[in-house]
């Protein structure tokens, strides 16, 4: 099973005006979107596209989960995406949807249509949460608050989605001991899947010249800070989102790899039966379309992952 991307053209509501303009400060949506996503395309043909591209990275992928990435993906009348979702689903070697979303872009009608979706098929909502605190939300222009966000994860898990939460470790005026306090909040969720990401600056984004103009708001760290910090955070997950035996994160050995600078953890609860995981993402730091400045590190925690790998992207 391989996860797809694809984008169907959607905006968001602190874009078009509906709840502010200029979108999130931290937001360069070409910075993660593969180059067959493009919304001028149809919904079929990218992932026509994407399967060619996966056959060839991945060729031991034989279905796909379509992943709604860019933008806010239910931020449209019902009947559209009935259309789009419809379209994607129409594919033999769909196996299922992954919606990216605000918790501000969901409604009773929209959330009982994935549930409709999901009696047939794998459906996962994710919602960009980014922060439990609202003064961070406020500063970095989400145009909700947190309760927005419970709100909308607690309206979804009742009806039976996968529902999954983002959230990015290293917000301007946030501090470590924030961080971590956060987990507990994160916690009372009824979530299935939790995604951590590191700060990255992009070229151009309002919070590139708010970092020029306010450094002392912003930390990057090295690696070790990192590893240091977001082990705290997966040591107070909930043992659903993260279950690992406590001598696993206390006694772990690190060791880079010859093969392709990669640092490799050995899994936190990398035991059969444990869930825990770590993806890599992107390095944190100041970032343009030619490529990353290093600074940090970034994670992914999910239910029913067993490897645990954090590496560098350079």
């Amino acid at each position: 099973m391989q996860k797809l991307a694809v984008n169907a053209g959607f905006t968001c509501p602190n874009r078009d005006g509906r709840v502010g303009t200029g979108g999130c400060t931290f937001c360069n949506n070409e910075a993660f979107t593969p180059s067959y996503c493009q919304p001028f395309k149809s919904v079929a043909r990218q992932i026509e596209e994407g399967i060619e591209f996966h056959r060839n990275r991945y060729r031991r992928a034989e279905r796909y989960l379509v992943y709604f990435q860019s933008f806010s993906n239910t931020y449209a009348p019902l009947e559209r995406l009935r259309a789009v979702y419809g379209e994607a689903l129409a594919n033999p070697l769909v196996a299922g949807v992954v919606v990216g979303t605000r918790p501000d872009c969901v409604d009773d009608a929209v959330l009982d249509y994935f549930a409709e979706l999901a009696r047939t098929c794998y459906v996962a909502v994710e919602y960009g949460i980014e922060s439990c605190y609202d003064e961070t939300l406020r500063a970095v222009n989400r145009g909700h608050d947190f309760d927005c966000a419970r709100r909308a994860v607690e309206a979804t898990a009742a009806r039976g989605i996968h529902v999954g939460a983002h959230f990015i470790l290293g917000l301007p005026g946030e501090t470590d001991g924030m961080m971590t306090a956060q987990t507990e909040t994160i916690n009372a969720l009824p979530l299935t899947t939790v995604k951590f990401h590191q700060l990255q600056i992009f070229r151009d984004t309002p919070m590139e010249a708010d970092w020029k103009a306010h450094p002392e708001r912003y930390r990057f760290r090295t690696l070790d800070e990192y590893m240091e910090l977001f082990i705290g955070i997966l040591r107070r997950l909930r043992a659903d989102l993260g279950p690992y035996p406590q001598r696993t994160v206390d006694g772990h050995a690190r060791k880079t790899s010859a093969r392709n600078g990669r640092l490799a953890v050995p899994a936190l609860g990398g035991v059969e039966g444990d869930a825990c995981g770590l993806l890599p993402v992107l390095p944190c730091g100041r970032m343009d379309m030619r490529g990353p400045v290093p600074f940090g590190y970034g994670a992914f925690v999910s239910a029913g992952m067993s490897a645990a790998f954090i590496w560098r992207a350079f």
